[in-house]
């Protein structure tokens, strides 16, 4: 289920990156910001489940950070 996830968000990411490249238009980069950090939330949770700690708190640490990026751009918009 959460590898599912981590596709979804992923294509989402990828998806949203790539049309704000090609068009040069950066409206969507607070929600590609945002999908990026509930894939690291993700990937995180998944590294939980393996048994890699240290990696997956590192991804939770990042997905805060993320999380923060987004919600100032957010504010700021």
């Amino acid at each position: 289920m959460l590898k599912f996830l981590q596709i979804i968000l992923s294509i989402t990411v990828i998806s949203l990156a790539g049309y704000g490249l090609i068009t040069e238009d950066f409206k969507f980069q607070p929600y590609m910001m945002l999908f990026l950090g509930l894939t690291m939330l993700v990937m995180g949770l998944r590294e939980f489940q393996k048994g890699q700690k240290g990696y997956g708190w590192l991804s939770i640490v990042v997905f805060i950070f993320i999380l923060f990026v987004s919600i100032e751009s957010f504010l700021l918009k």
